[in-house]
């Protein structure tokens, strides 16, 4: 079938299925477990299997890649008497008894080595799990699979094509799409894990030109989909192109601290640097954040609330295990101000004696675990957007992300917005700057937020390092906020 901006994609939902690959080896997966726990007091195996398309069109070319997400293997996790060993495998190719061997002499070669060096070693206790045997399957309209590869590329080019063809002034025009179903299996002695889903995110993008003047105007959308998001996409077109050509326009902001309003995903870029990095909270056992010292205490106004956690949303972040076999929680980060809780990983949790929240993630299953966001967003508050506007005699509504930037240990932020609608007299005056950079004490913008509106978006098109890497799937997003802000 040929996608149609017109088509009404709404139809029957499908059950997403578990990989076959995965399905098939589950029971070998279990042998492999309770052979090994004859040996340690905890064995865990995470099995994996992801695929997935990336697609991008624009006047001079189109790509087609497989997704960066893209992986297949096992990660096993034993505990050694002291701490934790991991061993990573991507292939099961002879009889369970001889592999489980092999297994053990690398896992015993590793610790080995371990306690060969001189330097001290954390030690962890070793996990106590309760029994469960649980399944996730989301629910999505269009299986990436059933549409061709000729077809979604169709469709893009049938965008790229009616946006370049929109105005003189349109130089070029980029659209992106990626589908990804993702497989994932956790065994260990107590538990039996399995989850399986598709989300979709892409982004469309215009480049306008007037005289010397080049400016980019650009929308994101990443949702729990399938195809049907590609649908989404398209009816953003308009929208895009109108907000290049304004851009040309645009002036630029004088420095100085204004009234301002964010909308929902610069909410959510604050929400992710100041509170998502911020709390993670293998950072609080290597004593890297702020956050640690203000637990229970405030960190913002009492119009500021704030969650995370795989069952906080649905959205690209939303399962029901995390990479290390922890349940997915819906984690209260802020309540009315006060910072209630961080999110953590297995072992930071272990560390700290606290409850894991479901946060440990991974980059593919060759990589660590780390505390790392799931869906982040300030909660939704009781004002209309065009009430907030009308309070602010002079400011700006910031909109469109190109840029953040945090530091834990201090509270700093600096977000790097696309561009400022500018407010007079309770009204917005048409006047657009470009580009803004926001920045301040977190503790600072938050305390100034006096309004939030009672309706909430979130977006699951991007996705975040740990530092420079360690990247994985993350949504964010919140409600329009007013606040105060440092704007240059």
């Amino acid at each position: 079938m040929l996608l149609s901006c017109t088509l009404n994609m709404g139809g029957k939902v499908m059950k997403v299925k578990l990989s076959k690959y995965l399905e098939s080896q589950k029971s070998v997966l279990q042998n492999v477990v309770n052979i090994l726990s004859e040996d340690y007091d905890y064995v865990s195996i995470l099995g994996v299997d992801t695929k997935g398309k990336s697609y991008k069109v624009r006047k001079s070319s189109t790509s087609l890649e497989d997704s960066v997400w893209f992986e297949r293997g096992y990660v096993l996790r034993v505990h050694n008497g002291k701490n934790y060993s991991e061993y990573s495998f991507n292939v099961i190719d002879e009889d369970v008894n001889t592999f489980t061997n092999k297994l053990k002499q690398e896992l015993d070669r590793n610790i080995k080595a371990m306690s060969d060096i001189s330097n001290p070693q954390n030690e962890y206790p070793v996990v106590e799990e309760e029994a469960l045997m649980d399944s996730f399957l989301s629910e999505i309209e269009i299986d990436p699979a059933t549409v061709s590869v000729k077809e979604k590329i169709a469709k893009l080019t049938e965008t790229v094509e009616s946006g370049l063809k929109s105005s003189d002034e349109v130089i070029d025009f980029i659209a992106a799409y990626e589908d990804v179903h993702i497989s994932k299996v956790f065994v260990s002695k107590q538990k039996t894990l399995e989850q399986a889903y598709v989300w979709s995110s892409g982004f469309l993008e215009a480049l306008a030109r007037r005289e010397d003047e080049t400016k980019f105007f650009y929308r994101t959308i990443g949702d729990m989909k399938g195809v049907e998001l590609l649908h989404e996409l398209c009816d953003l077109k308009d929208e895009v192109i109108e907000g290049a050509l304004k851009l040309l326009s645009s002036g630029k902001v004088e420095p100085g601290e204004y009234d301002i309003i964010c909308a929902p995903d610069i909410a959510g870029l604050i929400a992710h640097e100041a509170f998502g990095h911020g709390v993670e909270m293998d950072m609080f056992v290597k004593n890297r954040a702020k956050a640690i010292e203000y637990l229970d205490k405030p960190v913002g106004s009492e119009h500021v609330s704030m969650k995370d956690g795989a069952k906080s949303a649905y959205s690209v972040s939303s399962y029901l295990f995390d990479d290390e076999g922890s349940l997915g929680t819906d984690t209260q980060v802020i309540e009315k101000g006060i910072l209630k809780s961080g999110i953590s990983d297995m072992l930071s949790a272990l560390k700290l004696g606290t409850k894991p929240t479901g946060n440990g993630k991974r980059e593919n299953f060759e990589r660590k675990a780390y505390s790392r966001m799931t869906n982040t967003f300030f909660t939704a508050g009781e004002h209309k957007l065009d009430d907030m506007i009308k309070t602010i005699d002079k400011g700006y509504l910031l909109e469109g992300i190109l840029s953040g930037m945090e530091d834990p240990k201090n509270w700093g932020i600096q977000c790097m917005v696309l561009q400022g609608k500018e407010i007079l007299g309770g009204k917005l005056t048409g006047k657009v700057v470009s580009p803004v950079i926001m920045t301040g004490y977190v503790p600072d913008v938050l305390s100034s937020i006096d309004m939030v509106s009672d309706t909430i978006e979130i977006d699951g098109a991007g996705s975040c390092g740990k530092g420079h890497k360690e990247w994985v799937k993350t949504a964010d997003g919140g409600p329009y906020i007013k606040a105060k802000g440092r704007l240059g």
